[in-house]
């Protein structure tokens, strides 16, 4: 129902990495650029960093489509130690990790690697989340960069994490792993009109640019609201296009807009009003909001879910209804028809009883005149 009354072919604001949804802001087409560039060149340590949300995950996901051709393995859990990352990539890689010591670990990843490296193929490591490592995890990967040939380097290793990422690699202890990172880019925000372009461009990836029209200041409020972060932009979005489907509207006002934050903000958002970007920024909490603020969304989608399945059931009902009533219709039609064939015969045997009567009186007055 959702789907069809917008006239699209999925839900446009789904939290899912999906790169066939990749928007191109000047921030995001800068760092596509720089991590395609880091892997064309061959760099040893390539390091991507930016806010919660800022879409550094679907970036990697269209990284790893366009490097089909090479050997990629992708690390997400990053509370471990320096072996258990060891082992993990390994693990990502194909090889046999059971029962394996460190030493041993190390021996089987570099065969791998100069395996790779004879037939032509350059293996590259991901690592998301890599705020969560330990600076023992950080030293670790620092020492997967000496496994190189004599003209290159026989992994490619890229950082992928939180700005805190950057805070930690200035640490003293880790100066030898920052000075083997040769390229580093930095995701910012959305800016408001390319928070614009990002909304109607996820709206055109589904099928229906048109879908619904944001008033401008419905749009003002979702960037305060946001701040320019998809993630953020996609959760308010979403609520957006339901609350617009159970009203029946496809103009997306201010006043729904501000109905929709005051739901997935806060319980009770008068007496703790979750601040603008700007202010979380500031106050170093834009984690802590974000996950305020989506264990709302799950709890208003549950509700969502509900209500969408009862309009379901209701519309169910009422193409049942309008069939039963269309059967009665046709019933009555029916009914009217043998109606209208009785009333013709007997409209049909007044006439014959007519001209019996008055051939009869004819016959009576004949009889009388004799």
């Amino acid at each position: 129902m959702y789907l069809d009354f917008f006239g699209i072919t999925a839900k446009p604001f789904e939290l899912l990495p999906n790169p066939n949804f990749l928007y191109l802001s000047k921030g995001h087409k800068k760092a596509l650029s720089y991590l395609q560039y880091g892997l064309q060149e061959g760099a040893g340590f390539t390091l991507l960093t930016g806010e919660v949300g800022s879409c550094k995950t679907t970036l990697l996901r269209d990284i790893v489509n366009k490097n089909k051709s090479n050997t990629l393995a992708m690390i997400f859990n990053t509370k471990i130690t320096g072996v258990e990352l060891l082992a993990m990539t390994n693990e990502d890689f194909g090889l046999d990790i059971n029962d394996k010591n460190k030493v041993t670990l190390l021996r089987d990843l570099n065969d791998f690697l100069v395996a790779e490296y004879s037939v032509g193929r350059r293996p590259i490591l991901i690592i998301d989340e890599a705020q969560n490592l330990s600076v023992e995890a950080l030293e670790e990967v620092r020492l997967l960069s000496n496994l190189e040939a004599d003209n290159c380097k026989l992994l490619q290793i890229i950082l992928v994490g939180q700005p805190e990422l950057k805070g930690m690699i200035a640490r003293p202890e880790l100066r030898q792993l920052r000075q083997r990172i040769s390229v580093s880019c930095h995701l910012l925000p959305l800016g408001r009109d390319e928070m614009e372009d990002y909304i109607y461009h996820r709206l055109e990836t589904v099928g229906n640019r048109n879908a619904v029209h944001f008033q401008p200041d419905a749009l003002d409020e979702i960037y305060r609201f946001s701040g320019g972060v998809p993630r953020l932009v996609n959760l308010l979005c979403d609520a957006l296009l339901l609350a617009a489907f159970v009203e029946e509207t496809r103009e997306i006002a201010l006043s729904l807009v501000r109905e929709s934050i005051d739901e997935l903000a806060l319980e009770n958002p008068e007496e703790s009003p979750v601040p603008g970007f700007v202010e979380a920024l500031e106050q170093g909490s834009i984690g802590a909001r974000l996950d305020q603020i989506e264990e709302n969304y799950l709890r208003l989608s549950a509700a969502s879910a509900e209500r969408e399945s009862v309009l379901d059931r209701l519309s169910s009902q009422g193409r049942i209804l309008e069939y039963m009533i269309n059967q009665q219709q046709h019933q009555f039609s029916k009914f009217d028809d043998d109606i209208k064939r009785v009333s013709d015969k007997l409209e049909l045997l007044r006439q014959l009883l007519l001209e019996k009567h008055s051939q009869d009186v004819v016959c009576l007055d004949a009889r009388k005149k004799k």
